[in-house]
């Protein structure tokens, strides 16, 4: 028998499904507005799919000696002594454009450049010999002031219709070299100083501009905050999330976004596992249950960092012990391997998800009445364990960076 698609889906979240605008989406309202559940959940779930599997490549691009390679590692929340990590040093070491690969999101590549103005990369040939083209954006660094060759390359990034941001980067050193020689160091000053000269020099050159001050050593300090909610604003909603989750959990109002955006995933991901919930086979609602909550939860985990690579990572960047991060964490689900063991278990120490996981394989052998409700039940356990485990790998996001700083 057919059932209604409106007794699966909560209003709010039908609604927001129907009344999409995206051309992604009209075979997906199509479904849903004659009942073809199995339809529009295939195609919410490719839809989902697609979107995580988006692709972002990053051009890191500047003078010799600027800082490109440190940023890069930073950003991709990489030790530069990483075997993984862009190599550094004192003089220039990048040779060639080479690809990084995000660890945990090998769709998202920072590219390290050579630095412009190089004798085998003159500027007037540069974004040609770099491959111009497969870039999504570029960001312009510099240690000391943004010079001709960095004026030049944005007005031509500019010319071809990308964007570009500038990046004053080793901040922490002139902070350091002031407090040195200054009696009454006042470090916020310091900043806008440096601040106001690298904006003066480019409106100078003939270009207006934001520049962020960073530290690759630091990024929860200075403006690498101000970068990414500029990123936030100036780009489309699927590179946007991919970026979002890519980056490094640098506060706590990065873990709050990735947590939001997250979340707002949960309802799709609810009404496909609804559809299993239709098939009255026993045991096989469960399962479908449970291998995509394990599959989300471990997305979760990744997203905030909580992967034992990536926690040994942080502890490798901020000298705090494996062992001390790990102590804070709270939740089965942020130290043990993901599978579908631990997720029964977790599930059943969550009463409300396994009452309605147990009602739903009674229900779902009631002609019709019962499908329709086994549905409403599939969809309402999904939902809710995936909103606890959200919200349990969250507060060890949190407890993990405030024990990292």
């Amino acid at each position: 028998s057919t059932v209604s698609w409106q007794m699966v889906l909560p209003s709010q979240n039908k609604q927001k499904l129907i009344m999409a605008d995206s051309s992604d989406f009209a075979e997906i309202k199509e479904a849903l507005q004659n009942n073809n559940q199995a339809l529009a959940a295939a195609k919410i779930k490719e839809l989902l799919d697609n979107t995580s599997n988006t692709t972002l490549n990053i051009g890191i691009t500047g003078e010799a000696g600027s800082g490109k390679s440190s940023f890069v590692n930073a950003f991709r929340g990489v030790d530069d002594r990483d075997e993984k990590a862009a190599p550094v040093g004192v003089v220039e070491t990048t040779a060639e454009v080479k690809e990084y690969p995000h660890p945990n999101y090998p769709n998202v590549s920072l590219w390290d450049l050579p630095g412009i103005g190089t004798t085998k990369f003159p500027a007037d040939e540069y974004l040609k010999l770099v491959g111009f083209e497969k870039f999504d954006f570029f960001i312009i660094i510099s240690e000391t002031r943004f010079r001709e060759n960095d004026v030049k390359l944005a007005k031509e990034i500019q010319k071809m219709g990308k964007k570009f941001y500038f990046v004053r980067s080793k901040v922490d050193n002139d902070l350091q070299s002031e407090q040195r020689y200054q009696r009454d160091f006042d470090p916020e000053k310091t900043l806008s100083l440096i601040r106001e000269n690298c904006k003066r020099g480019l409106l100078n050159a003939g270009l207006q501009a934001q520049v962020f001050l960073l530290s690759s050593f630091e990024l929860q300090r200075y403006d690498f905050h101000l970068l990414y909610e500029t990123l936030e604003r100036e780009f489309p909603e699927h590179q946007r999330d991919v970026l979002l989750v890519a980056m490094s959990n640098i506060s706590l109002e990065i873990n709050g976004k990735k947590k939001e955006a997250f979340k707002s995933k949960i309802p799709y991901w609810a009404l496909v596992s609804s559809v299993g919930a239709l098939v009255p086979v026993p045991g096989l609602s469960v399962a479908v249950d449970l291998s995509l909550i394990a599959g989300l939860v471990q997305q979760y985990k990744t997203g905030f960092g909580l992967g034992r690579p990536s926690l040994q990572r942080l502890a490798d960047t901020t000298g705090v012990q494996l062992t001390d991060l790990t102590s804070v964490i709270r939740s089965p689900l942020g130290l043990n391997i993901i599978d579908a063991e631990l997720i029964v278990k977790a599930l059943s120490e969550l009463a409300s998800v396994a009452g309605l996981m147990a009602a739903e394989e009674g229900l779902r052998f009631i002609p019709i009445f019962g499908t329709m409700i086994a549905g409403t039940l599939s969809y309402a356990a999904t939902y809710n364990a995936l909103s606890d485990f959200l919200k349990m790998l969250t507060e060890d996001a949190q407890n993990v960076f405030e024990k990292a700083l």
